[in-house]
């Protein structure tokens, strides 16, 4: 059972909102949101182990999934709010890649990876006894973390009720001499401190939202046949910014503080999701073996950064003729594969040739004018058109594997009268490519560690 002294509270306070305030003051600029209110009760309570076959399942919906209608120009602002959260996270992606350091002005705290706003969510529970929360996973981030109560500092308004570790059995701080605490740095960017012996981590999104509080131990909760124990994460005490009303984040990267690793023993460090668009409202993620055998693989690289998930983009075909771009275009800058990126991010060369091919096969259709700000600019009004023709498009990665986008693969909808190419062109041809979540609805995307694999197979969910 958790206890905290009145001087290690004291303590604790104290550095929390020394760093707190680096980070805000760092950080002036106001980025403002829409709450996004996603419970327990509203995941659907049917459970899809039994349609995978694997027992560590766990039913997945957009962030957004369960908005109430919105009037087309709500839909538009969100977007656009949505788009520009998303350049912000490639932008700090990217920028790990050039070797730049994200140091903040202060030169004592570096950004943390981007939460961005392309996130799907699960239901998990931590503690003895459990308690549900409902978080965000991403392949981009390492820290899994939760609000915790007392909320020395400040929470931010969440649905379920906060996690309160003095109530569970299984909750213990990490020590700060232990190397576990002294793994944070690789999965946050941000040294860890301590308060008296107990472990205290920070992380500040690009947004500027930010989770600081004390680095612990729980019973982590996943199905009623999966637990782990001694699980680390991040107990929040001092939390703020565009998180909506989520309880967290678990994070899926490649660092040995994520999820994947800390569950090595368990699942064998292969993990699989899908992704649901709006015709199929619930996807799903399962942690362990027993993907689709009809799964086409190609072979995961390892980067400069070696926490993303890297592939090999080797062509594009588009209406079945592939497009004049040279494979050093794509070898140049490389290609990660990233859950909670939107939009999917090319070399400029590439997107161009794209672009212009797309638009010579939608040449018939009526164009439409993007709210001002929004990247996207091949976009369309369908609202009218029966059974519109929408060109084919394949992408092909090592190991001569062919991902055939549909509809909702390749357009992406602002609102109703207007539908734009899920994609945009880098700057150069230097920047690191990113293959976004737009283009992974509906597969199942495998990742395979210990195989250096991921895998892919269409309408899976």
């Amino acid at each position: 059972m958790l206890s905290f002294s009145s001087s290690q509270l004291l303590v604790a306070l104290l550095l929390i909102i020394y760093v707190g305030s680096i980070l805000v003051s760092s950080h002036s600029r106001e980025v403002t949101g829409r709450q996004d209110y996603i419970g327990a009760s509203l995941l659907p309570s049917s459970h899809p182990e039994k349609a995978t076959g694997r027992k560590s399942t766990l039913p997945v919906i957009h962030r957004d999934g369960h908005s109430h209608p919105r009037s087309s120009s709500e839909q538009s602002r969100d977007i656009v709010q949505i788009i520009r959260l998303d350049n912000e996270r490639v932008a700090f992606i990217q920028s790990k890649f050039r070797g730049v350091d994200q140091t903040l002005s202060s030169g004592k705290v570096r950004l943390g990876a981007i939460l961005g706003a392309g996130n799907y969510v699960v239901n998990i529970s931590l503690g003895t006894p459990k308690r549900g929360l409902t978080v965000a996973f991403d392949t981009g981030s390492a820290l899994t973390w939760t609000q915790c109560l007392p909320c020395v500092v400040s929470c931010y308004r969440q649905v379920n009720l906060i996690f309160d570790p003095s109530r569970s059995s299984s909750y213990r701080n990490v020590s700060c001499a232990s190397t576990t605490c002294a793994q944070i740095a690789s999965g946050t960017s941000v040294p860890p401190s301590c308060s008296g012996s107990t472990c205290l981590y920070g992380i500040i999104y690009g947004d500027s939202s930010y989770s600081n509080g004390f680095f612990a131990t729980e019973k982590l909760t996943l199905s009623p046949t999966d637990k782990i124990n001694n699980f680390q994460f991040g107990c929040g005490q001092d939390n703020q910014g565009l998180f909506g009303s989520l309880d967290g984040l678990m994070g899926l990267s490649r660092d040995r503080i994520s999820i994947v690793e800390q569950t090595a023993s368990k699942y064998g460090r292969i993990f699989s999701y899908c992704l649901p668009d709006t015709s199929t409202p619930t996807g799903y993620l399962s942690l362990g073996a027993g993907g689709r055998s009809s799964a086409a693989f190609t072979p995961m690289l390892t980067l400069s950064e070696p926490s993303f998930y890297g592939v090999k983009l080797v062509a594009i075909n588009i209406e079945g003729k592939r497009l004049p771009i040279s494979p050093t275009v794509f070898s140049r800058a490389g290609t990660i594969i990233d859950s909670g990126t939107v939009i999917t991010r090319l070399p400029r060369t590439a997107y161009r040739a794209l672009r212009t091919a797309f638009r010579q096969a939608m040449r018939r259709y009526l164009r439409a004018r993007p709210p001002p700000g929004l990247i996207l600019d091949t976009c369309y009004n369908l609202r009218r058109s029966i059974n519109p023709h929408i060109p084919s498009v394949t992408f092909t990665f090592g190991g001569d594997v062919n991902i055939n986008l549909t509809r909702n693969n390749l357009l992406y909808t602002i609102s109703r009268s207007c539908e734009c190419l899920a994609f945009t062109g880098n700057s150069d041809d230097s920047s690191m490519g990113i293959y976004g979540n737009v283009q992974q609805l509906k597969f199942e995307v495998t990742f395979n560690l210990p195989r250096r694999q991921i895998g892919f197979v269409p309408n899976s969910c």
